[in-house]
């Protein structure tokens, strides 16, 4: 892609994604994500109904009367974008593809975090972490996030979520609000995400290409796999066929329902031929 090419389209999804955020996001992105760890204020003179838990036993036995910590809420959130960059991102056959649609769904989150004062962090990863950005403020910072999710090309085209689990739970020290954005296509990452929930806040973003979900009847088709390149021979005309491909699809998205409800993960679905404004208002509003 060329120089100019790239600073336009960036341009345009900064637009986009601003105006989206100032006029609707901006504030249910707070009131969701807002306060979500407690951090150390003071000490006070203990009080008739203060919870006995939080007892400064150092202080209580340095002036021999009970004192009790004081916490508050932590405004300053550590967002960390979680985002999928393998093959099958490129599919798309309707509006724009699965690639697309994050990185606007990413820009989002991004101004809007930056709006409540929150750090941006990034990870890209396919089946193997192929970038890191720490995360930082400001607009600058977000603008060189969307360049690398619009530009950057990975070295390898499979997938591997619990690879991107690990280094979030190993690398990221502090408590995060963690975006994973993905079309799930992976091996099993529910002992990753297990562990990772322990220690961050995940919401799991899924987004797909409704041809995803079922086949046309278009004769005989000649398709691949975009992450092992395999090719194979089709009749989309075979009801048998086609009934196998939907019923494979619906047990892929309904397994991976179940692994993140049983992890405890906020999840939200995307689709390239739909607006997904709505789905992520709902999200916003269910927290």
């Amino acid at each position: 892609m060329e120089a100019t090419d790239l600073i336009r389209k960036v341009r345009k999804i900064e637009i986009k994604s601003r105006g989206l955020s100032n006029q609707i996001f901006a504030g249910e992105y707070h009131s969701a994500f807002k306060g979500r760890g407690m951090a150390f204020s003071e000490v006070r003179e203990y009080q008739y109904g203060d919870d006995i838990r939080n007892i400064d036993w150092n202080v209580t036995a340095r002036f021999n009367h009970p004192y009790v910590k004081i916490f508050e809420e932590e405004r300053e959130l550590t967002v960390m974008l979680v985002v999928d960059i393998s093959a099958s991102r490129e599919f798309g056959t309707s509006i724009q593809t699965k690639r697309s649609l994050m990185v606007e769904i990413a820009a989002v989150l991004s101004f809007s975090a930056i709006q409540n004062n929150d750090k941006v962090g990034v990870i890209l990863f396919s089946d193997r972490i192929e970038k890191f950005i720490p995360p930082k403020k400001g607009r600058k910072h977000i603008l060189r996030v969307i360049r690398e999710l619009i530009k950057f090309e990975p070295s390898s085209k499979e997938t591997d979520i619990s690879v991107a689990l690990k280094y979030l739970t190993n690398g990221i020290k502090k408590k995060s609000t963690a975006f994973l954005i993905s079309d799930f296509v992976s091996p099993s990452f529910e002992d990753s995400l297990r562990i990772a929930v322990k220690k961050h806040d995940m919401v799991a973003l899924r987004v797909y290409d409704p041809r995803e979900s079922e086949l046309p009847p278009s004769g005989m088709m000649k398709v691949q796999d975009a992450e092992s390149e395999r090719r194979i021979w089709i009749d989309t005309d075979d009801p048998h066929t086609r009934s196998c491909y939907a019923n494979h699809w619906e047990k892929l998205q309904k397994d991976t329902t179940e692994v993140l409800k049983r992890c405890g993960t906020d999840q939200a679905t995307f689709r390239t031929d739909k607006d997904y404004v709505m789905p992520l208002m709902k999200l916003f509003k269910s927290r």
